[in-house]
C-alpha cells in the first residue's frame, strides 16, 4: 500500500456494464444554485447529476447525493455546461449524441416532505446532425458577449458551428483523416486541434467564417482557386505523437497557454504555437487538467496515467504523486461544501470518486513481547533441527531449485494406442480414401489453488486438432480436469514431427504466473498404412547398429500384414499423401536400409526405426546400444530442396510487387472515373470502365496466385524441415555427436517454426552456420576476427549457404566439435584431439569434397600465401 494516495472523500460506482470516456464528465453549477455539481453521461445513454454531501470523509454514496438520472435512447458522447440559450445568461446543459445535439435546462423545486428537493430537466432546443459527431467545444466565438456558441467536429472532419438555436455554417478541415481533440481559445479567437499528421493546428474563427462553405467541398481544385477562399491554418506545430486532450488556460498570475497531452509527453505552448516547455512522462497518460498555481507565473497540472497514479506537476517539476484505486479517463477540479480543490476522477467502467491529496500513515504498533523464562534445552533442539534442514537444503549447488519432485501442477497426456473407430478428421485436404484420427486424453492435476488455468495444445502443421484451446475454472488443491481431443492429418503433405506439446498457464493466489507443460508422441499409423515393399527407389540410407539384427515384425508389430508371409526382413509403408517407403533388415549383418523416391520421406521412418530399436534394447536391459551412419550424406539432394524453397520465396516477392503495382493502377483509374462521374458537365469515359474491369481481373488473378504460392511455400518449407531433420540425424550418427552437440546442430538448422515476410529460413541458417564457423569451428584467429552482418535480409541466391553447409561438414569431419560456451571459442588447433590436423588453406581455394557426400564446390578467390613464422 502506497503512503501517498488520493484520500477518498466521496465515491460511487455508476450502473452496471456501462462505458465512459473523456467527454463524459463535467463539473459545473448546472442548476445555477451557486455550488458545483457533477454531471456524468455514459455510452449507454444515462445522464446522472450528483451533489456530494458526505457526513464524514469516506462515507461513500448516499441516496440524496444523486439529484437526477435520465436515460436517453442514444449514447452520450460529451456533456458541457455554458450559456447556450439566447436572451439569458443562465447556465444550461449541452448533451452531444452521435447524430443530435440537445440543450437542457436543469432546475430543482423544494420538497415539502422528507424526500427532499426534486430536480428535472427541460429540453430547450435540439439540432439534428447530418454527420456523425465526434466531440464538441464552446465559447464566445467572434468575441460575442454574454453567450456561448457551440462547435461540433464530425467523424469526417467537418466543423459544424451553431449560434445557439440556429445553425451558422460548416467547414471541412484540410487534409483531414481522423478526428482529434478540439478546443477553443478565446484569447486568440481560434480553434485548436491535433490532426492525424501528429501536428497541432490552429484555425482563426474569422477565417472559418469567410472560407468556402462545406456544401461546396466537392468542387474541383481549379474552381476552388478561381472563386471563394480556402481554409488556411493560422499556425502549425509538429509534436510527433498523437494527442489525447487539449486545454487552453488563462489565469491572472500566469501567461495564457495551450496545454497538449500526448501519448508520452505533455506540451505547453504559447498563443502563437511556440513551445514554452514540454515534459516527458514516465508512464502512459490517460487524462489531464491544468489549474491555477499558488506560485506566481507557474501552472499546476494534474496528469492521470495507466499505472493508477495521479501526478501533480508545477510546470515541468513533479510536486506530488498519489495512488488511485482505478485508471482515470477524465479528471476535474471542483468546490464542494466550502472545500476547494476536490479532485473528481472517472474510470472507463464508471468508478466516480471525489478525493483530496494526503498520506495514509501506518497505524501498526509492535506488540509487547511476552516475558517468560527461556528453556535452553528446547532452543538447542530447535537449533539442531533447523541446522539439519539448512544442511540438507544446501547439499545441491543448483542455482534453480529442483521442482521435479513436487510440482504445483502436473500435465499428463495419454495417446490412445488404437486409432479412432470413427474418424474425427474435419476439412482434411488429404486425397486418401479415409483419413484416420487418434484420441489424446490430457489430464491436469493441481496440488495447490490454480487460478484461471488455460490449456494450449500444439502439433506440427499439417497436423491439426479438433480443439486446441481450453479454459477452466479455478482448480482447488488436489483437484483435476480432463479433456479429450483428436489429432489428424489436415494438409496434403507430411509433417516434419510426430510430436505434440501441451502447455498450461495459470496464476497462484499471490499473483505469480506459472507454466506447466508436457510432450506426447503420436503413432505412425496416423499418417501411413502398411503396403507391399518396393525393390527400387531413388534414395537409400543404411543405418548400422552394434547389436544383432531384430525382426521387423518385432519392432513394427502395428504394421504386420497377415497376407504377407515374409515380413521379418522387409516392410512397406504407404503415406496418406501417396508416397511409399520400404524398410529392409539384413539377415546376416547388423544393418537396416530405408529407401524411397523422395528424400524428405525417409525422415519419419528413419526416426521411428531408431526410436523403436532403442526402446527394444532398453527393455532387454542393453545399455550400450548405438546407431551409426557411414554412408554418403545426401547434400546434393538436400540442396535441391533448398533451391526449390528459395525459388518460391523469390516468386512470392515478385507476385507481391506486381499486385502492389496493379492495386496502384486500379486506384488511379478509380479516381479518374469518380472525377468524370462527379463532373457537372458529363464527359466521355474514354474506355476507362473497360480498363478498370481489366485491372480488377488482374488484381484478382494475382491475389489467387499469391495464395497458391503461399500454399506451395508452406509445402516446400515442410519438406525442407523434414529433410533438415534427416540431415541433422545423419550428421550426428556419422560423427557420434553428444546430446548437447545435437541440440546445437538442431538450433542451427531449424531456427524457425515457419517462414515470415521479414525473416526466412535461408538467411537465418546462413547466419547461424557462419557464427559456428567463426567460433567453435574456426581454424585460425583470422576467421574469428571476421564480423557478421547485423541485418538479415533475403539473399540473392543460395550458393553462399550451400558453401557454408559443406564447410560445416568438412570441419566436423576433421575433428571440429560444436559448443556455444565461451571457453571453446578458440581455434581448433588448441582444442583438437590428437591425430586431427587443421584444415589447409587450399581447401578453401580449390574444389573440396566432404567425405561421403559427393558435393563439390569451387572457390576462385585468390589468397596470397604467407610464410610461416618459426
Amino acid at each position: 500500500m502506497s503512503l501517498f494516495k488520493a484520500r477518498d472523500w466521496w465515491s460511487t460506482v455508476l450502473g452496471e456494464n456501462e462505458e465512459f470516456d473523456q467527454g463524459c464528465l463535467c463539473v459545473a453549477d448546472v442548476d445555477n444554485s451557486g455550488q458545483d455539481k457533477i454531471i456524468v453521461g455514459s455510452y449507454m445513454g444515462y445522464l446522472r447529476i450528483f451533489s456530494p454531501h458526505p457526513v464524514k470523509p469516506g462515507d461513500g454514496f448516499q441516496a440524496e447525493d444523486q439529484l437526477l438520472e435520465v436515460q436517453f435512447r442514444e449514447p452520450i458522447l460529451q456533456v458541457e455546461v455554458g450559456k447556450f440559450v439566447s436572451g439569458t445568461e443562465v447556465l444550461h446543459l449541452a448533451v452531444l449524441h452521435c447524430r443530435k445535439l440537445c440543450v437542457y435546462a436543469v432546475s430543482g423545486t423544494l420538497g415539502n416532505v422528507e424526500h427532499g428537493n426534486q430536480y428535472q430537466i427541460k429540453l430547450m432546443y435540439e439540432h439534428n446532425l447530418q454527420r456523425t459527431a465526434c466531440n464538441m467545444t464552446y465559447g464566445p466565438f467572434g468575441g460575442v458577449k454574454g453567450r456561448d456558441l457551440i462547435c461540433i467536429q464530425s467523424m469526417d472532419g467537418m466543423l459544424m458551428l451553431f449560434e445557439q438555436e440556429s445553425y451558422a455554417f460548416g467547414r471541412f478541415l484540410p487534409g483531414f483523416l481522423l478526428p482529434g481533440p478540439l478546443t477553443y481559445s478565446s484569447r486568440t479567437d481560434s480553434f485548436i486541434t491535433v490532426s492525424s499528421c501528429r501536428q497541432v493546428e490552429s484555425y482563426k474563427y474569422q477565417v472559418l467564417a469567410f472560407a468556402t462553405d462545406a456544401d461546396e467541398r466537392q468542387e474541383t481544385e481549379q474552381q476552388k482557386l478561381g472563386s471563394g477562399k480556402r481554409l488556411v491554418v493560422d499556425w502549425v506545430l509538429n509534436i510527433g505523437e498523437q494527442a489525447l486532450d487539449i486545454c487552453v488556460v488563462s489565469f491572472n498570475q500566469a501567461v495564457s497557454s495551450v496545454f497538449v497531452l500526448g501519448e508520452r509527453n505533455f506540451f505547453c505552448l504559447k498563443d502563437n504555437g511556440q513551445i514554452r516547455f514540454m515534459k516527458k512522462l514516465d508512464c502512459n497518460p490517460s487524462c489531464f487538467i491544468p489549474y491555477c498555481s499558488v506560485t506566481e507565473g507557474t501552472i499546476n497540472t494534474l496528469v492521470g496515467n495507466h499505472s493508477n497514479m495521479l501526478h501533480v506537476y508545477q510546470d515541468v517539476t513533479l510536486k506530488w504523486a498519489a495512488q488511485l484505486p482505478h485508471i482515470p479517463v477524465s479528471v476535474k477540479v471542483a468546490n464542494f461544501q466550502d472545500l476547494r480543490g476536490v479532485i473528481v476522477t472517472l474510470s472507463d467502467s464508471g468508478h466516480l470518486q471525489c478525493s483530496y491529496l494526503g498520506t495514509d500513515p501506518s497505524l501498526f504498533q509492535a506488540p509487547k513481547i511476552e516475558s517468560r523464562e527461556i528453556n535452553y534445552e528446547e532452543l538447542d533442539a530447535e537449533m539442531k533441527k533447523l541446522q539439519k534442514i539448512i544442511k540438507e537444503a544446501t547439499k545441491t549447488q543448483d542455482i534453480l531449485p529442483n521442482s521435479e519432485r513436487e510440482r504445483d501442477l502436473i500435465v499428463i497426456a495419454e495417446v490412445s494406442p488404437e486409432l479412432d473407430a470413427e474418424s474425427q478428421a474435419i476439412d482434411s485436404e488429404v486425397k486418401a480414401e479415409a483419413v484416420p484420427s487418434v484420441t489424446v486424453k490430457i489430464t491436469i492435476q493441481s496440488r495447490v489453488t490454480a487460478q484461471k488455468p488455460k490449456l494450449a495444445v500444439c502439433v506440427e502443421a499439417p497436423l491439426a486438432l479438433s480443439c486446441d484451446q481450453f479454459d477452466f475454472d479455478d482448480l482447488e488443491p488436489d483437484a483435476s480436469e480432463t479433456v479429450v481431443l483428436s489429432v489428424f492429418l489436415k494438409g496434403n503433405c507430411l509433417p516434419p514431427e510426430l510430436e505434440g506439446d501441451c502447455v498450461v498457464s495459470y496464476s497462484t493466489p499471490t499473483g505469480i504466473i506459472k507454466v506447466a507443460q508436457c510432450k506426447f508422441r503420436l503413432p505412425l499409423r496416423l499418417i501411413c498404412l502398411p503396403t507391399q515393399p518396393s525393390k527400387t527407389a531413388n534414395h537409400k540410407l543404411t543405418i548400422d547398429t552394434n547389436k544383432p539384427p531384430v525382426s521387423l515384425l518385432t519392432i513394427f508389430p502395428d504394421f504386420a500384414n497377415q497376407s504377407e508371409e515374409d515380413q521379418s526382413n522387409a516392410l512397406g509403408f504407404q503415406f496418406l499423401t501417396g508416397s511409399k517407403i520400404t524398410l529392409l533388415a539384413s539377415k546376416t549383418s547388423q544393418r537396416y536400409r530405408i529407401q524411397s523416391d523422395q528424400l524428405e520421406d525417409l525422415w519419419l521412418i528413419s526416426k521411428e526405426l531408431t526410436l523403436r530399436l532403442e526402446e527394444h534394447f532398453k527393455k532387454e536391459n542393453c545399455k550400450d546400444f548405438t546407431c551409426t551412419f557411414s554412408g554418403s550424406i545426401p547434400l546434393q539432394e538436400y540442396f535441391e530442396l533448398i533451391d526449390r524453397h528459395f525459388e518460391l520465396r523469390l516468386n512470392a516477392e515478385k507476385l507481391k510487387e506486381m499486385l502492389s503495382e496493379r492495386a496502384v493502377q486500379f486506384r488511379a483509374i478509380e479516381r479518374r472515373l469518380l472525377t468524370r462521374f462527379k463532373d457537372k458537365t458529363p464527359a466521355p469515359l474514354q474506355h476507362l470502365d473497360t480498363l478498370l474491369e481489366g485491372t480488377f481481373r488482374e488484381v484478382i488473378a494475382l491475389a489467387d496466385a499469391v495464395e497458391e504460392n503461399q500454399a506451395n511455400v508452406f509445402q516446400a518449407f515442410t519438406k525442407l524441415k523434414s529433410a533438415t531433420h534427416l540431415v541433422v540425424m545423419l550428421i550426428s550418427l556419422w560423427q557420434k555427436l553428444s546430446a548437447d552437440q545435437i541440440a546445437v546442430l538442431e538450433a542451427t538448422f531449424l531456427p524457425l517454426a515457419q517462414d515470415t515476410e521479414d525473416l526466412g529460413w535461408e538467411e537465418t541458417v546462413d547466419a547461424a552456420i557462419s557464427y559456428l564457423l567463426r567460433t567453435c569451428l574456426s581454424k585460425s584467429s583470422k576467421e574469428q576476427a571476421m564480423t557478421l552482418t547485423s541485418e538479415l535480409c533475403i539473399p540473392k541466391d543460395t550458393s553462399r549457404l550451400k558453401k557454408h553447409i559443406t564447410l560445416l561438414c568438412e570441419r566436423l569431419a576433421k575433428g571440429g566439435r560444436l559448443s556455444l560456451s565461451t571457453e571453446t571459442t578458440t581455434p581448433q588447433t588448441a582444442g583438437m584431439p590428437i591425430g586431427c590436423t587443421t584444415i589447409p588453406e587450399s581447401d578453401l581455394e580449390e574444389g573440396t569434397i566432404v567425405p561421403g557426400t559427393g558435393a563439390t564446390f569451387t572457390n576462385h578467390r585468390h589468397i596470397t600465401k604467407q610464410k610461416s613464422k618459426p
